[in-house]
């Protein structure tokens, strides 16, 4: 098989010896050579198909509907995918991928003429005197020419030359063992011309991307599937649009590694453990998933898998790569998390094995990965921040020094300012209010319990009519001066007046039902005071009945609501100035 696949050219004698060789070889319902037992693995082609068989009436039913298809209806395209899953027959696939691709309605919205083109490109193959029928022949002369106008021995134009050399060379790694690509046969010579046509037609159509290693895969493909100018259009669909590959090809390849980052960062994080285990053999995504994308996993050697794949990526396009690529690495991963060694994991994901590839393995697993838009483009974030952050480390801006700058004045204005306030406070202490020194202390009584305190307030509402404020005297309430010092203020002595009162029992009743915060406060100022010196209220007693219930009423009111004097205040390290905590509840 290797000696049937080798262009001997300069002899006639290894000419007819290789026809009578490949017009023997038989090939398998897709076109590809069938191997011997020996050659199997050199090949790496396997030909029992396990694609289900298509059903009569499900094919009937498929072409009724390609016959009304509307590529914009959401209704259209979820019947295609229900098509598709049961498997579209081999005979109707061409419709089918026209219909994705939208074929037609590009090729009327253009104003390219692929005929037209392919005028222009016969002009400098004539000039160089070489044909597209013997482009693969005529591969050294191509090399001594591209020699000759770059040691300026000859003036014929080098700007297709470049790009015809190129083309060849790849014509002959593009399935050397299928019948429209191997031997001499007619079918073989038109078909690798066939390709090289639409290879070159689309470098003149789109100068841009040109021509990348990888695209010959695609266009053989669409080849075998469609026709020769139909074959043209799904390669621009294909590599132009922003659902398909427009991602994936570029002349720099930067935009394929870029991709393969993106996968990278996906098994990352879908399998941390199998991807650690890889990281520590030394094998990168970049190895695999460059040939897998730019393929478009042409290298499987199950090939009603590949074209079940194309299907899918016909349907959702730049997503279905990134999904099938993670479902062969979740179908081997067994399998590598086995191997110890970088040399032999390689071989294993670049070529696949036949148990993995299988129609009845791959594409149900296939069916049950889910890969969602979003999920790639948080991973495409990921890699843009990454490579963000590796040019921040090689080259920090200018703006970063200036916000580190704007921290260290920030923080040093702070400081000195907290170190005025502390020296401020040390040399002049706030003074004490002459008011506060003047209050009598307290009389205060043992505690009562809460049925003496029942008892005594039942007693007290028979008198509370009759009774008088009298017997509370003004409590004089230190308020803040100037000074931050406490000052007397008689105004307060009517607002203590009524607490004690009927009004003062609906407050107390009222603020039982407070929050939570102002109770925590209320229980924080009672500690303190059992702690501190007595309080500085006092009742004076008269000669009335209501003595010991009137006191009672007072203590209760000032343990629900403290006076004022017994209040903390705060200082604020930023004003110096004395803040009520009543304020900030």
């Amino acid at each position: 098989m290797r000696i049937m696949l080798r262009r001997a050219s300069s002899s006639s004698s290894g000419k007819s010896n290789t026809s009578r060789r490949s017009s023997s070889v038989g090939f398998d319902e897709f076109g590809f050579a069938l191997s011997k037992k020996r050659e199997k693995k050199l090949q790496h082609r396997y030909h029992d198909y396990s694609y289900p068989q298509p059903n009569p009436v499900k094919v009937k039913e498929l072409c009724e509907f390609l016959s009304y298809w509307n590529g914009s209806s959401f209704i259209c395209r979820s019947q295609i995918e229900r098509f598709i899953r049961i498997g579209i027959p081999p005979a109707i696939r061409g419709r089918v991928w026209k219909c994705l691709l939208n074929i037609d309605s590009l090729r009327t919205a253009s104003s390219f003429d692929y005929e037209a083109c392919q005028a222009g490109i016969r002009r400098p193959l004539v000039d160089l005197g070489v044909s597209e029928y013997s482009i693969i022949s005529t591969i050294d002369s191509l090399v001594d020419t591209e020699n000759e106008i770059s040691s300026g021995q000859s003036d014929l134009p080098s700007a297709d030359l470049t790009l015809f050399k190129q083309i060849a060379l790849d014509l002959r790694r593009s399935f050397p063992t299928h019948r429209t690509l191997m031997g001499d046969r007619p079918e073989a010579i038109e078909g690798q011309a066939k390709l090289f046509r639409v290879l070159t037609a689309f470098a003149r159509y789109n100068p841009q991307i040109g021509y990348v290693q990888g695209m010959s895969y695609i266009a053989a493909v669409l080849l075998m599937i469609l026709s020769e100018e139909e074959a043209f259009w799904g390669l621009v669909a294909l590599l132009e649009k922003p659902k398909y590959l427009s991602e994936l090809f570029d002349s720099s390849l930067k935009k394929i590694q870029h991709q393969a980052l993106v996968f990278h960062q996906l098994l990352k994080h879908r399998k941390p453990l199998l991807f650690q285990h890889l990281e520590t053999l030394g094998v990168s995504s970049l190895h695999f998933i460059m040939q897998w994308f730019l393929t478009l996993f042409t290298s499987l050697p199950c090939w009603d898998s590949v074209l079940a794949i194309w299907d899918l990526i016909m349907l959702h396009g730049l997503q279905a790569v990134f999904r099938t690529g993670l479902t062969i690495i979740l179908l081997l991963e067994s399998r590598i998390m086995n191997m110890t060694e970088e040399a032999t994991v390689l071989p294993v994901l670049l070529r696949v094995p036949v148990d993995v590839s299988q129609h009845r393995v791959l594409i149900p697993a296939l069916w049950n990965t889910d890969v969602q838009e979003w999920e790639i483009n948080c991973m495409n974030s990921l890699v843009l921040e990454e490579a963000g952050g590796r040019q921040d480390e090689e080259a920090p801006s200018s703006s970063a020094k200036n916000v580190f700058t704007r921290l260290l004045k920030v923080a040093q204005h702070y400081l000195l300012e907290s170190g005025k306030y502390s020296a401020a406070a040390k040399s002049s202490p706030a003074k004490k209010s002459p008011a506060l020194g003047r209050l009598p202390k307290a009389r205060i009584s043992t505690s009562f319990t809460q049925a003496q305190v029942r008892t005594r307030r039942s007693s007290s509402r028979r008198h509370s009519q009759n009774s008088t404020l009298g017997g509370v005297k003004k409590e004089r309430l230190p308020s803040q001066d100037s000074d931050g010092g406490a000052t007397e203020d008689s105004s307060n002595s009517s607002i203590w007046r009524v607490r004690s009162g009927p009004v003062g029992k609906v407050a107390r009743r009222r603020s039982r039902g407070q929050s939570g915060r102002g109770t925590s406060l209320l229980l924080k100022n009672r500690s303190s005071r059992s702690q501190q010196t007595p309080a500085q209220t006092f009742v004076q007693p008269e000669n009335s009945k209501n003595d010991d219930c009137q006191e009672t009423q007072s203590r209760h009111a000032s343990a629900l609501c403290p006076s004022l004097n017994e209040r903390n205040f705060i200082t604020c390290p930023m004003t110096a100035s004395q803040v009520q905590e009543s304020q900030l509840i």
